[in-house]
């Protein structure tokens, strides 16, 4: 498929798009409404399949996800090409849930051979059945997709991937027909070949706890771990900076410090109050004196911020 000639960046979808899926019949099959964020996030984890694909055809990808749609596992089934496929089954932890990676048996076999040194062609007949080399081929591309998978969901909910084993049956799923599925499609090509497409499918029902985060508009960013920011906040008190006070600058000319020499005296005068520095910027100002026996200066005001706002 990556090495055919090239003809769209599309693959016509001829189904109502996810807005519109509860219409479809007397059971609603979308619970959630217009999925907005879920949809962005499917386009920050179209970015990340870069890394995952170009390692293995050696060559630079583009990529984008389609506009996401909720269907029918049975239809969804249907509207497949016959054809060799691969249905990759991720179980969804800790939602005990499964979903699926579908990948098109064709470039399972494009990137085998380009594994073994090939050009990246199919065999000339398609075979019904994966061979244990293509297998392991989809467990490589299944295990390298859990990561920016579980790392595009962050945000979201924290939610583990695992791919389990291959199937080139659909019956053989624990899937059901009658299942409502989140259809997620992402496009890959490269330079001018036409576009392979990957599906990703997510149980509604598996998603139905999040549903209040997934048809918001904003994707919030992921509050940071409590133990983590403890840690951070010990640390950055640990900083050490060196502090020192400047009590007077005197000038003398040249010729003067030509001539000193041991006993000399060299006159300084200070007023009342001193400043400290902390490297190049100026804390405060404070009174000289002492403090168990050492020499000590004394806080009376502290600088403000320049980069402070009105406010601070």
């Amino acid at each position: 498929m990556v090495n055919a000639a090239a003809t769209t960046d599309r693959r016509t979808r001829d189904r109502a798009p996810a807005a519109h899926a509860a219409g479809l019949g007397a059971t609603k099959l979308n619970p959630f409404g217009d999925l907005h964020t879920l949809q962005h996030l499917s386009a920050r984890l179209a970015r990340s399949l870069r890394g995952v694909f170009e390692p293995l055809l050696r060559r630079e990808v583009r990529t984008w996800a389609e506009p996401l749609v909720v269907q029918r596992f049975g239809d969804y089934r249907a509207e497949r090409a016959d054809g060799l496929t691969a249905w990759l089954p991720l179980v969804m932890a800790p939602q005990g849930a499964t979903g699926l990676c579908v990948l098109d048996g064709v470039f399972v076999l494009e990137l085998l051979d380009l594994f073994f040194g090939g050009t990246g062609a199919a065999p000339a007949t398609i075979p019904a059945e994966f061979s244990p080399a293509a297998e392991a081929m989809v467990a490589k591309i299944g295990t390298t997709i859990a990561a920016p998978l579980r790392a595009a969901w962050e945000p979201l909910a924290r939610i583990d991937f695992t791919p389990a084993r291959v199937e080139v049956n659909a019956a053989m799923l624990s899937a059901d027909a009658e299942d409502a599925m989140i259809v997620t499609r992402f496009g890959l090509a490269a330079g001018e070949d036409r576009p392979v497409f990957i599906d990703l499918l997510y149980p509604v029902t598996a998603l139905k706890p999040h549903a209040p985060t997934l048809t918001g508009k904003v994707l919030d960013k992921a509050e940071a771990d409590p133990a983590w920011r403890n840690s951070l906040t010990r640390a950055a008190m640990n900083v050490r900076f060196p502090i020192r006070s400047v009590l007077a600058e005197p000038v003398v000319p040249l010729s003067l410090l030509m001539n000193l020499k041991a006993g000399d005296v060299i006159p300084i005068s200070f007023g009342p109050e001193v400043p400290v520095m902390v490297g190049r910027d100026c804390l405060g100002r404070g009174t000289v004196g002492t403090s168990n026996g050492h020499a000590a200066v004394r806080l009376t005001h502290l600088a403000r911020i320049e980069h402070e706002g009105p406010d601070a």
